[in-house]
């Protein structure tokens, strides 16, 4: 249930539902199976493998997206409707057109569809309403702006915007790395990504290499800038900052997770503990993060 990846959002100052309000809401769009011709079907599911869709601890609130997917490559298609088509043309004589050839694709698509295997994947959400986030977890925006449009629609409006600050996460991350110091409360790791901004977009990338030497600030000196770079919050959170404010490759340390396992006594209170310390963790860390970027930017142009 540790988040890897994530986007980071706000919710207005206003806003307060409850656990029991947001559970009755979602329970109006529960996770149906794809049936037919279904080739997709999206539905709110248990975070835990219970009955409930919301987990709720210390004012915090998960919340699981499902998404169940038919399985049907597209080459197996083709192979059917080649052999369809081949089958036709011997009978008739002649070859068959290319209309006819999408028609009949498109038969054995509406055939296959039925028999072909579902695909279930989830997609995690934390609500914090104490500190006014929304974060998804989700690798590409896409998953994350699945999340959100089924989350709108379940509550009819969700005041939300993606965070801002008042320092772009390129301009930054290139002053610690031009001045040799990370910010308060982070140390710099050895992966980061520079980019420069001519029509070329040349881009050097850095895995597991020290980022004090010249060789970097000669890179920036020549006018490339940081769009990626491996940080660590207080020895806790390890991950990677990129130039979009994206949080990607998450990695609580063992501290952290230990923490978990020698107070849980059984799987239900450990995924609890694990939630309880992953969100407290991580509101601090992004608290740090903003005023690291100079603050928020409730205004962005």
């Amino acid at each position: 249930m540790w988040f890897k990846n994530i986007f980071v959002y706000r919710l207005a100052s206003d806003w307060a539902m409850s656990a029991t309000t947001l559970e009755e809401k979602l329970s109006l769009h529960p996770l149906q199976a794809c049936a037919g011709l279904d080739k997709q079907s999206r539905g709110w599911v248990s975070c835990h493998g219970d009955d409930r869709l919301v987990h709720a601890s210390n004012r915090q609130m998960l919340i699981t997206l499902g998404v169940e997917q038919k399985l049907l490559p597209a080459s197996i298609v083709n192979q059917f409707a080649k052999d369809r088509v081949a089958d036709l043309e011997a009978q008739q004589g002649y070859r068959v057109g290319r209309k006819e050839k999408k028609e009949i694709k498109e038969r054995v698509t509406e055939e296959l569809l039925p028999r072909a295997f579902a695909h279930r994947r989830m997609t995690y959400v934390w609500i914090d309403p104490v500190n006014g986030w929304l974060v998804v977890d989700a690798a590409s925006p896409a998953k994350a702006d699945e999340a959100l449009e089924l989350l709108g629609k379940t509550l009819d409006d969700l005041p939300l915007k993606l965070l801002h600050t008042q320092r772009s996460p390129v301009a930054a991350m290139t002053d610690w790395l031009a001045g040799g110091e990370s910010p308060a409360g982070f140390t710099i790791d050895r992966e980061l990504e520079l980019r420069s901004s001519d029509a070329g977009k040349a881009t050097v990338r850095y895995v597991r290499h020290d980022l004090e030497g010249d060789e970097i600030r000669a890179h920036i000196a020549a006018g490339k800038t940081a769009t990626r770079l491996g940080m660590t919050w207080n020895d806790r959170i390890s991950f990677v900052l990129t130039e979009q404010l994206q949080i990607k490759r998450l990695d609580f340390l063992d501290i952290i997770k230990e923490q978990a396992e020698t107070q849980a006594e059984s799987a239900d209170e450990m995924f609890d503990l694990d939630f309880a310390l992953m969100t407290g963790e991580l509101a601090k860390m992004l608290a740090d993060l903003v005023n690291a970027l100079g603050g928020e930017n409730l205004q962005p142009a």
